[in-house]
């Protein structure tokens, strides 16, 4: 999600308070129920070892929360890996939870379907994002929804666009690069990436009604993470009426979109994920529900992209080997194209940079820039030895396995060569885009965006950064926007 933040540990402990009271009656039944189960059959798999706090209501949230502010946020899970193994209970945010550290454990959860577990959020989250949200939907509309949106953005068409897209705006933004005063990375990719996935989404392009589209957008996600209290001045009210005024103008996009459609459009080719979700004829794929998905899906542009550049820049700086083979990987790319008198193609940015890719991977493992998911179970569950009780959350923490010393060799390090001819595809103990059913779609996307970013920075300027340092909660951020100092290559 976007680049929110929390009062520290005071909000935090209201936010528990609030939401934890109305969950402690179901939590004493459901541990009562369990141990009823557990009485009557003594040979089954257990409930995995775990302390769930001394603290009503709260249990270890605070613990979870200020090792979540530190440099290395694990260590929360560190500490009870050596005590109770890879997969343990908690009891975090006012829910009993079962946390797991284990990529294969993991693996399982994310492939399962609503039967078993279902997406698990804040209260004031899924109040904002909608009943009808793609996160939180499930069975045949999701899997309708997901397939439609994940098939458009995969269409060689839409990487066509984003390619050509992404490339103006990149160069448009670079042109107005100064050598006398500092670029802020995380600032410039924000702008550039919200540009190119807005148009993705609806094709709106940059004018006065995107940047009211925008002001309303960062109203809107502030909320995301914001007190449960939904009344005139808080912030979860303000962020829905926002919102609301979102919604209006997305909704004005669609009845456009379904009037063309009226009148032939439908044998046109989709433009855009909205166009892909207008022209189909499920009757649950509402003008609301669409406007709400597509308010959604630009977080990816505000957060998660955005993100993976800033902190691609921030390792590279911090690394002069793998930077000097990104350069000339791509200088090379550059000069080949020159030579030809041919643009650069999307097939271009994720096949023909190998060294790149393998940066962006490296930078995905690091940065964690979603640490995990959550879910809820919907009835007992037997994983790998361990029982989950019905009504458990479920915490899947990406984070300990890509820094998982067994698993990887110096997981602290950036190592990009690592990933050299390595097919990550069926690597399942690298999940950055989650897993199963719930794939975030825009996977290669980002990737894609990411590659032209830093092939336009390598190819010219070169920049000596300033120090900054890598927040890593409530969202992942640079504390100080990643400030660089650039000079114009002289030598292209």
């Amino acid at each position: 999600m976007d680049q929110i933040v929390w009062s520290f540990l005071a909000t935090a402990a209201i936010i528990l308070f609030l939401s934890a009271i109305t969950a402690y009656r179901n939590t004493i039944l459901t541990a009562s129920n369990f141990n009823r189960r557990r009485s009557s059959k003594l040979s089954s798999p257990a409930i995995p070892l775990g302390n769930l706090g001394i603290l009503p209501f709260i249990g270890e949230t605070i613990h979870f929360i200020s090792c979540a502010y530190s440099d290395k946020p694990e260590t929360f899970m560190d500490k009870r890996r050596l005590v109770y193994g890879k997969v343990f209970k908690s009891h975090l945010f006012g829910s009993p939870t079962i946390i797991s550290t284990d990529a294969e454990v993991s693996k399982i959860i994310l492939q399962s379907d609503a039967s078993i577990f279902v997406p698990s959020y804040p209260k004031s989250l899924m109040e904002l994002m909608g009943k009808s949200s793609i996160l939180l939907v499930n069975g045949s509309l999701h899997r309708r929804m997901h397939g439609l949106i994940g098939s458009f953005i995969k269409s060689p068409n839409l990487k066509a666009q984003i390619t050509a897209d992404m490339q103006k705006y990149v160069m448009a933004s670079m042109d107005k690069w100064r050598e006398d005063s500092p670029v802020f990375i995380q600032d410039e990719a924000k702008h550039i990436g919200f540009q190119v996935l807005v148009k993705a989404l609806i094709s709106l392009k940059p004018s006065d009604e995107m940047e009211v589209l925008k002001k309303h957008f960062q109203e809107f996600i502030a909320g995301l993470m914001s007190l449960p209290l939904n009344f005139p001045g808080t912030q979860l009210y303000r962020s829905l009426q926002a919102k609301k005024k979102m919604i209006q103008v997305i909704h004005r996009i669609i009845q456009t979109k379904r009037e063309n459609n009226g009148g032939g459009g439908k044998m046109n080719p989709a433009r855009d994920v909205a166009d892909a979700l207008v022209k189909d004829t499920n009757e649950h794929l509402t003008d609301d529900l669409i406007a709400e998905n597509m308010i959604d899906l630009m977080i990816p542009g505000e957060d998660s992209v955005p993100v993976l550049i800033t902190l691609a820049v921030k390792y590279l700086s911090d690394s002069p080997l793998a930077l000097k083979q990104l350069t000339e990987e791509n200088m090379n790319l550059k000069m080949v194209k020159e030579k030809l008198g041919e643009p650069l193609y999307w097939n271009d940015y994720m096949l023909s940079l190998p060294f790149t890719r393998s940066v962006i991977t490296e930078t995905l493992r690091m940065g964690n820039i979603i640490i995990g998911v959550m879910r809820k179970a919907m009835k007992d569950v037997e994983i790998k030895g361990y029982h989950i009780p019905k009504g458990y959350c479920v915490l899947s923490y990406f984070r300990s396995v890509h820094l998982d010393d067994s698993l990887y060799e110096s997981p602290y390090q950036f190592n990009p060569w690592r990933w050299h001819d390595k097919d990550i595809s069926y690597c399942y103990n690298f999940t950055p885009f989650g897993g199963g059913q719930r794939l975030c779609p825009g996977l290669d996307m980002a990737r894609l965006e990411a590659s032209i970013f830093l092939h336009h920075l390598v190819t010219q300027f070169r920049w000596e950064a300033e120090e900054d340092s890598i927040v890593n909660f409530p969202t992942v951020r640079m504390k100080r926007r990643m400030p660089i100092w650039v000079r114009r290559r002289r030598d292209t």
